[in-house]
């Protein structure tokens, strides 16, 4: 069954103290686009996510949102610049003997000056966070694809339900086709006839004339590829297998029968037909960008 590219899923999940939600939500893309938000501090697992999505989908454009909570407090630490502290030091000394004044070192001073002292955040396990983090993506991606499901199966029913009215379509105008020889051969005798008054017709000359617009009006090997394409858009359909692309291929391929069917029957019955189709076409397509 087909997969839609539309869809969402979130997951959660807690431990080593840390504690992760992932949401996941994805539109159409021609192709697999992949957009990461993560806390900086945890950016390096980007990575192993993007890889655990293009294990798992083909086309879209997912965005993943993930929130991080630390569920234990991490003791922070200070750092102290020694040698900076001494340079300052060093220079308000030369400073002093430049001014011919007294001076005395002044620890307190000292520490109060730019990048002195520094809070250094504690390491971050990140395999102990990325084992929190991936059990919570595959959570999300579960939900994910199963939405991503559902909705394919409800646009798989209605599509074959129009590649269904297509069908009938098509019926209606093989049906139709063979008439309009007829119809052109009565409708030119006729002409001709009035033309020519009690003149006798040549009616080898006629018949040479329906043969010739017979072969040049004949859809029956349009019909055949129609028909063919149809039967291909409904296998591609019920497979398990990404076929957006492939169904747009054959749409073009339809609209392009169609069109070829429409200027060579030239009659009004079947350009009626013609008109329904190519309506339909384009409804089948619009709904095809939704497919994986």
């Amino acid at each position: 069954m087909s997969i839609s590219m539309t869809g969402f899923g979130r997951g959660e999940a807690s431990g080593g103290g840390y504690q992760v939600s992932i949401e996941l939500k994805s539109v159409n893309h021609r192709f697999l686009e992949i957009v990461v938000r993560i806390p900086r501090n945890y950016n390096s697992v980007e990575e192993r996510i993007r890889k655990m999505l293009q294990d798992n989908f083909q086309r879209g454009r997912i965005e993943v949102h993930v929130n991080v909570a630390e569920t234990e407090e991490r003791k922070r630490l200070v750092k102290v610049d020694n040698d900076l502290a001494l340079s300052y030091d060093k220079t308000l000394k030369d400073l002093a003997l430049a001014l011919h004044t007294e001076y005395e070192t002044d620890i307190y001073r000292l520490v109060g000056f730019p990048e002195v002292l520094s809070v250094v955040e504690p390491e971050i396990d990140l395999e102990a966070f990325w084992k929190i983090c991936a059990e919570a993506l595959v959570k999300a991606i579960d939900g994910f694809a199963q939405m991503r499901r559902s909705e394919g199966e409800k646009l798989t029913l209605d599509l074959m339900k129009r590649i269904d009215l297509l069908g009938d379509y098509l019926h209606t105008i093989a049906e139709r086709a063979p008439y309009v020889v007829t119809d052109y051969q009565e409708r030119l005798q006729e002409r001709i006839q009035t033309l020519l008054g009690d003149v006798e017709l040549d009616p080898l000359r006629l018949a040479n004339e329906v043969a010739y617009f017979a072969d040049r009006a004949s859809v029956t090997e349009e019909l055949v590829r129609f028909d063919s394409h149809l039967a291909q858009s409904r296998e591609a359909l019920l497979s398990n297998e990404p076929v957006g692309r492939k169904l747009d291929f054959l749409i073009q391929e339809l609209n392009r029968e169609i069109n070829t069917i429409g200027s060579k029957a030239n009659d009004l019955m079947i350009g009626q037909q013609v008109i329904k189709v190519k309506s339909e076409l384009e409804k089948i397509r619009e709904q095809v960008q939704n497919l994986e």
